[in-house]
């Protein structure tokens, strides 16, 4: 979701029935501001917050392999922690997600080995390993 007031989640969260929510945030405090929002309006509705993603975690040159954490280091992990939520994992900021996802092939296809790929692997099975069993609530037509 785009971050704002969170009157998104409250429209999302009326018209469809919703599992969980999982909220993405860079680990910068500005960011963080608007995921702690996030996450308190889908409480606010009854929707299970499954957890938070840390996303442009670190930037690893490509040329050398040095780690800068131009956002911050571990913002998410913090807020996570005072909201009493898990993290689901780290995705970390690197030119051939940019680029594969410009391409329109998406690391997890394109390089299915590459750290890259395990990095959003990993979120998805946290995400998976939350969810509720699936139970069909619209109505039959």
């Amino acid at each position: 979701m785009p971050p704002g007031t969170g009157d998104a989640q409250l429209s999302l969260s009326q018209l469809i029935p919703i599992a969980g929510a999982v909220i993405v945030s860079t680990p910068q405090d500005i960011a963080l501001l608007d995921a702690r929002r996030g996450a308190e309006m889908f409480r606010k509705v009854d929707v299970p917050v499954l957890g938070l993603v840390q996303n442009m975690s670190v930037f690893e040159c490509p040329k050398c392999g040095h780690q800068t954490h131009i956002f911050g280091q571990d913002g998410a992990r913090s807020v996570a922690k005072e909201m009493g939520l898990d993290i689901l994992g780290d995705i970390p900021l690197h030119i051939s997600i940019r680029e594969t996802s410009d391409e329109g092939k998406p690391i997890v296809i394109s390089s299915p080995d590459s750290p890259q790929a395990h990095a959003y692997k990993h979120v998805a099975n946290e995400v998976i390993q939350r969810l509720p069993e699936y139970v069909d609530s619209m109505p039959e037509r």
